[in-house]
C-alpha cells in the first residue's frame, strides 16, 4: 500500500550538498557520477532553499555522501495534484 510519493523537477534543479573534513561544500546541479545510486528520500517542507540546504545539512548520510535537494515538481490544493512552477 503506498504510505508517500513525490515527483521530483528535473535534475538541472538540483543542488547538492557534499562534506569534506567537517566543512560543507554546497554545489549547484546534480552529482555528476553515474555509478552513484539512490540511496534513500528526506521530503521536507521548507520555505526556500537557504532552509533546505541548512536541514539538509543535518541530514546523516551527509557524513559519507551526496545530499541532493530538488524541488518537488507537484503539489495538492484541495486534494487535486497542481504542478509546481
Amino acid at each position: 500500500v503506498l504510505i508517500s510519493a513525490e515527483v521530483l523537477q528535473p535534475s538541472s534543479s538540483t543542488t547538492t550538498l557534499t562534506k569534506s573534513d567537517g566543512a560543507l561544500r554546497v554545489q549547484d546541479g546534480p552529482f555528476a557520477d553515474t555509478k552513484e545510486q539512490l540511496g534513500g528520500t528526506f521530503v521536507i517542507d521548507v520555505a526556500d532553499l537557504d532552509a533546505a540546504i541548512e536541514w539538509a545539512g543535518k541530514a546523516p548520510s551527509v557524513e559519507w555522501g551526496a545530499v541532493e535537494i530538488r524541488p518537488g515538481a507537484t503539489y495538492t490544493v484541495d486534494g487535486a495534484w497542481m504542478p509546481n512552477a
